[in-house]
C-alpha cells in the first residue's frame, strides 16, 4: 500500500513535540473504569423496550412448528443469509427479528441526517440481483431501510418471520438432532439449522453519567429518536424544538450528523464534547446510472470488489470510487490485520510523516470554517488518524458558528461530572436543558449470544460462552464450532473484516447457505473437528501483527476500549479480506465435505 506523499514531512523535533501533544491530549480524556464508564440501555430507560416505528398489532399465536432454517436477526446479515438460501433452493426458512420490520441497524437508526458514511454503490448489497441504482454518493438512512425491504421482498423472506419478537434461548435437541428455539412470545420450534446474523452494532450504550436517572428533562437515545417530542423526520423540520435548549452528548459518526441538524431548530444547542472526532469533507452529490456504469452486467460488484482491494492495501490499479476512505486507506493500515510493517524504521517515519499531514489538513479545516477562535481550538483532533473512525460533514462545522450553538468541551473533567433536575454540570457549570439527546453510540461488537442474553447450548449440555471462557474462542473460519452443530454464526471474529462490512457480511452469508445447502443435500450435520478448530486458530496466528501498541497511544475509544488498549491475539484472518474470501471460495470447491457429519437420527 502506497503512502499519500507528504511534501513538507515534519522534522524529528516537530515529530517528539506531535507525539508529546497528543499522549497530553489523550490523557485529558482517558478514564480509569474503560469501557466500564458505560451503562445498560435497561432498567430506568423504559423507552428502549419499546418499538416507536412497529405498526400494527403484533398480537399472534405462539408456533411450534419446524423449519429448515432460522435466522436471528434481521438486519443485512440476515437478510443476505436468507436471500442466499433462497437462491440455493432452501424452503423453510424464517427470520425472527427483535424490530417491527427489516433493516436492523436501518430500522432503529432513523435520527435526523442519518447517512451512510461508504458510498452507496458499494454498501448497499445485491444492487446486481435488485437493479436498483442509488441516488446519491451517501444514502440517507430511510434509502437503505428500503433497499432492505427490496431485498426480503424479492427473496421471499417475509413469507415466514417473525417480527417484534425476540429470540431467547437456543438448544441441542440431541433426540431430534435440530435446535430448538425459544422467543419472548412463547414460540418454541425446531430448526434443523441456525444462523446467528444480530451484528455488531445492536446493544444501544448510555453514558454511566452519576445523577443520570435525576434529570427530568426529556431524553432519548438516537437509535429510538422520539418525533412525538421533536416533530418533523430524518430530513429535519424539528419544529417541535423551538425555542426549547436541548444538549447532545456524543460526537462521534452519529453526533455529527445530528447537530446540524438539531441546529437548525433547537433554541438552543448544547454540544457536550469530550474527543472531536475527525471530520473530512463529504463532498455530497447526486449520482446517475451513467456515472457508475450501471448499464454493464456486474458493475456494483465490480465496484465493490475494487473499494474492498483498495481499503484493504491490495493493487487494484483504478480507483473507482474515488472518495477520502479511499484516498486514505493507506492511514488506516494500522487497523488492518494483514499489517506487517510496525516496527520498521523506514515506514513509521514515512507512515507518522503522511499522517502528520493529513491530520493537519483536517486540523486546518477547522480554523477555516468554524468563527470562534476558542471553539475552532476545541474542535481540533489531536491524535492519530486511525486511532478513531474517520467521519465526514459537509455541515457540522460550520454548525458551530450559530448564534444559538455552544460547543461545551468536557476534556478537562474527563465527560460530563453529573446531571441533575434540571440539566449537565461540567466543570462546576451547570446547563439548564428541556431536552438531552444521548448520541452514544453502540457496544461495538456486543450481541446477546456474547453477552450472555442469548444462551446458546450445544451438545451434552454445554454453554457456547462456557466453552469458549478456558481457551478463547474457538472456531473454523469464525462460522462454526465443534459441539454445536448446524450452528453458523456470522460476524467479526476469527475471518475477515473492513470498514464496509456489508460486503463481507455478503460474502459470509453466501458461504452460509453453501454450507447449509450441501448438509440439507445430504442429510448430514454442519460440525467441525476439533483438530480443524486448532489449525483455523493457527491460522490466525501466523503473521498476526503487533496492533497493541499503537492503539495504547491513541486516544481513547472502541478501537482501544476507551483507552486500554487492544490486545494482540488471533481474532482475526491475518492476510486481509481479499484473501479470505478467495480462501473460502477454495475452501468450498475444495474441502467442504470436511466439515459434514452423518446424522444419528434416521432421515433428519
Amino acid at each position: 500500500m502506497t503512502l499519500p506523499q507528504c511534501d513538507n514531512p515534519p522534522t524529528p523535533q516537530e515529530a517528539a513535540g506531535l507525539r508529546e501533544r497528543y499522549r497530553v491530549e489523550r490523557e485529558r480524556r482517558v478514564r480509569p473504569e474503560g469501557p466500564g464508564q458505560y451503562r445498560s440501555t435497561t432498567a430506568e430507560f423504559g423507552y428502549f423496550a419499546a418499538d416507536p416505528y412497529a405498526h400494527g398489532g403484533t398480537g399472534r399465536e405462539p408456533l411450534h412448528d419446524e423449519v429448515d432454517v432460522a435466522i436471528v436477526g434481521g438486519g443485512f446479515g440476515g437478510i443476505l443469509a436468507g436471500a442466499h438460501l433462497r437462491r440455493q433452493g432452501v424452503a423453510r426458512v424464517r427470520v425472527i427479528e427483535k424490530g417491527g420490520d427489516f433493516g436492523g441497524t436501518w430500522y432503529w437508526n432513523r435520527y435526523p441526517g442519518v447517512h451512510c458514511d461508504i458510498e452507496s454503490h458499494v454498501y448497499l448489497p445485491m444492487l446486481d440481483e435488485t437493479g436498483y441504482v442509488p441516488r446519491w454518493k451517501y444514502a440517507p438512512g430511510e434509502e437503505i431501510r428500503r433497499h432492505a425491504v427490496r431485498i426480503a421482498e424479492q427473496f421471499d423472506l417475509y413469507e415466514d418471520a417473525l417480527f417484534s419478537t425476540s429470540v431467547t434461548s437456543l438448544t441441542w435437541d440431541e433426540d431430534t438432532e435440530k435446535w430448538q428455539v425459544t422467543t419472548d412470545r412463547a414460540d418454541a420450534f425446531h430448526a434443523t439449522h441456525v444462523i446467528i446474523a444480530t451484528g455488531t452494532l445492536t446493544e444501544p450504550k448510555l453514558p454511566g453519567i452519576p445523577g443520570i436517572e435525576e434529570y427530568r428533562g426529556h431524553t432519548f437515545h438516537t437509535s429510538r429518536w422520539d418525533y412525538g417530542y421533536t416533530a418533523g423526520g430524518p430530513d429535519g423540520g424539528l419544529t417541535g424544538l423551538a425555542g426549547k435548549r436541548v444538549g447532545v452528548v456524543g460526537t462521534g459518526a452519529t453526533g455529527v450528523q445530528v447537530v446540524p441538524k438539531l441546529a437548525e431548530d433547537a433554541g438552543h444547542l448544547y454540544v457536550f464534547q469530550r474527543t472531536p472526532s475527525s471530520v473530512d469533507v463529504r463532498g455530497q452529490r447526486r449520482m446517475t446510472p451513467q456515472d457508475v456504469g450501471a448499464d454493464r452486467p456486474g458493475w456494483a460488484a465490480e465496484r465493490r470488489e475494487n473499494f474492498l482491494r483498495i481499503v484493504s492495501g491490495e493493487e487494484a490499479g483504478q480507483d473507482l470510487v474515488t472518495d477520502r476512505w479511499t484516498a486514505s486507506a493507506a492511514l488506516l493500515e494500522k487497523l488492518l490485520p494483514s499489517f506487517r510493517r510496525a516496527g520498521e524504521p523506514d515506514f513509521e517515519a514515512a507512515y507518522e510523516a503522511a499522517d502528520h499531514a493529513a491530520m493537519n489538513r483536517i486540523r486546518e479545516r477547522v480554523v477555516r470554517e468554524v468563527a470562534d477562535p476558542a471553539t475552532a481550538a476545541a474542535l481540533q483532533p489531536w491524535y492519530r488518524y486511525a486511532c478513531k473512525r474517520p467521519t465526514f460533514s459537509d455541515t457540522y462545522l460550520a454548525a458551530f458558528n450559530r448564534d444559538n450553538v455552544t460547543l461545551v468541551d468536557t476534556a478537562d473533567t474527563h465527560g460530563i461530572e453529573r446531571m441533575t433536575e434540571r440539566g449537565v454540570v461540567v466543570g462546576g457549570v451547570e446547563y439548564e436543558l428541556d431536552c438531552l439527546v444521548f448520541a452514544t453510540g453502540f457496544s461495538v461488537g456486543v450481541s446477546g449470544v456474547t453477552s450472555g442474553k442469548l444462551p446458546v447450548t450445544g451438545r451434552q449440555g454445554v454453554q457456547l460462552l462456557h466453552a469458549w471462557a478456558e481457551r478463547g474462542p474457538r472456531t473454523l473460519h469464525g462460522f462454526t464450532s465443534n459441539g454445536f452443530p448446524n450452528l453458523v454464526r456470522m460476524g467479526s471474529l476469527q475471518n475477515a473484516s473492513s470498514v464496509n462490512f456489508t460486503h463481507i457480511l455478503d460474502e459470509q452469508a453466501l458461504h452460509a447457505a453453501a454450507l447449509i445447502a450441501a448438509a440439507l443435500a445430504k442429510d448430514a450435520l454442519v460440525e467441525p473437528t476439533p483438530e480443524a478448530e486448532d489449525a483455523w486458530i493457527d491460522v490466525c496466528s501466523q503473521g498476526a501483527p503487533d496492533h497493541e501498541w499503537f492503539h495504547a497511544e491513541c486516544t481513547p475509544g472502541y478501537y482501544n476500549g476507551e483507552g486500554r488498549g487492544r490486545p494482540n491475539g488471533p481474532t482475526a484472518y491475518s492476510h486481509g479480506a481479499v484473501a479470505f474470501h478467495e480462501l473460502l471460495r477454495h475452501w468450498r470447491e475444495n474441502d467442504l465435505g470436511e466439515i459434514l457429519r452423518e446424522r444419528r437420527t434416521c432421515g433428519g
